[in-house]
């Protein structure tokens, strides 16, 4: 068990024991498969386009015959889901519409712009450089292609590619069943009455929705008060992951982790070197890990994006990120830093020229909601480093 844990040692240890605890895999429908982890590859079980199929609306032509004047027979007409039965030979031409098959014999779509139509014949009217405006078979993918590899998390796009590769159904990792406890006496739900020295349990209620926002299943555990027995009571749900807000700290009524020691949970670490969040701490029992996150509420919504995420994604197999630290250049002087590594809630911008820039928010106090309204980046600041100027780099990690 570690005391104090770095954030790298954190992060570690979070990956070792979420990969023990891997929750399987299952079969879903497209539309339930956002933000879920793809366990197998998604491969194309046809070709797109299935055919040549024309970009444009016009008439599919022979470029032999595409000389300015030129008058074609139109012989027919091909549109989306009725394709034309025939071939196009020479001096013909069939009447064509955008994402239709091409018919055998056309190399070339005449854009109705470039064409005059009267009754059955068309004359080009405009210069033809060279043939175009077919997409070819295939030019997407091809079937047999792997349109979205295995340990990818499923987005939109590569919902919409699977189901133009006429898949129905993805593989993906079982969704982690995460628990989320809050504790403290002094925790009302948000619309209840406040009594003289209550504050409104306000954290709780996101991370509710983030933990679905990262593909998993969200169980509300409810509100615990400042005693063991009653923690305790709260913490036998069957989930992968219990995840407890507040009541960490060495304060008197602090009793969240001996709770969890009380039914077996062995600490991994009881701190970790960060600011805000030094009191964040991880057990891991039988069959379910717990990761204690402070109770101030910026530190707990940091926190989770540093900790819980990773958490998410190693309990559905997914790899630690190992992507080059992003840097962006910081738009206000930055002081030195403590003993601790520190993450400041800030907006990341780019500018017309393209460059990335990063301004923290003013008041970084742990207690504060608000900046997380704008916020969509953490200025990531290693443990004692210098101050640092205006226009200066600095590693970011994009909140998620």
């Amino acid at each position: 068990m570690i005391r104090m844990a770095s954030v790298e040692q954190a992060l570690a240890l979070i990956a070792e024991h979420g990969a023990r605890l891997v929750t399987g895999l299952e079969s879903v429908p497209l539309a339930a498969a956002l933000g879920r982890r793809l366990a197998e590859p998604v491969l194309a079980r046809v070709s797109q386009p299935p055919a040549a199929v024309s970009a444009m609306d016009g008439y599919a032509v022979r470029f032999a015959d595409m000389k300015l004047g030129a008058s074609l027979r139109v012989v027919g007409e091909s549109r989306a889901g009725a394709p034309f039965g025939g071939k196009v030979g020479a001096a013909e031409a069939v009447r064509i519409f955008t994402g239709a098959y091409v018919p055998p014999g056309a190399d070339h779509i005449l854009i109705q712009e470039d064409a005059r139509r009267e009754g059955e014949t068309v004359t080009t009217t405009f210069e033809q450089p060279h043939a175009a405006n077919i997409r070819r078979a295939g030019r997407d993918f091809s079937a047999g292609d792997t349109l979205v590899p295995a340990g990818q998390m499923v987005s939109e796009g590569a919902i919409s590619l699977a189901a133009a590769g006429n898949n129905a159904r993805l593989i993906v990792a079982k969704a982690p069943r995460i628990g989320v406890l809050a504790n403290g006496d002094e925790l009302v739900a948000a619309g209840d009455h406040l009594a003289r020295g209550q504050i409104v349990n306000s954290i709780q209620p996101a991370l509710l929705a983030l933990i679905r926002r990262w593909g998993a299943v969200a169980l509300d555990l409810g509100l615990s008060r400042d005693t063991e027995e009653d923690v305790r009571g709260r913490i036998h749900a069957p989930c992968d992951v219990i995840v407890s807000i507040g009541g960490a700290s060495v304060g008197d009524y602090d009793i969240v982790r001996s709770a969890f020691a009380a039914e077996g949970f062995a600490p991994v670490f009881e701190k970790v070197a960060v600011k805000p969040g030094k009191p964040t701490w991880f057990s891991s029992g039988k069959s379910t890990l717990a990761l204690g996150l402070p109770g101030n509420p910026a530190a707990a919504m940091v926190t989770a994006q540093l900790f819980l995420r990773p958490l998410i994604d190693a309990l559905t197999g997914g790899a630690p990120d190992a992507a080059p630290a992003a840097r962006a250049a910081t738009a206000t002087p930055l002081p030195a830093t403590g003993n601790r590594e520190e993450y400041l809630r800030a907006v990341l911008s780019i500018g017309a020229d393209g460059a990335a820039a990063i301004r923290a928010a003013e008041d970084q106090d742990s207690s504060l909601l608000s900046p997380f309204l704008s916020a969509n980046a953490l200025i990531r600041r290693p443990a004692n480093a210098p101050g640092v100027t205006a226009g200066a780099l600095v590693e970011f990690t994009p909140l998620r």
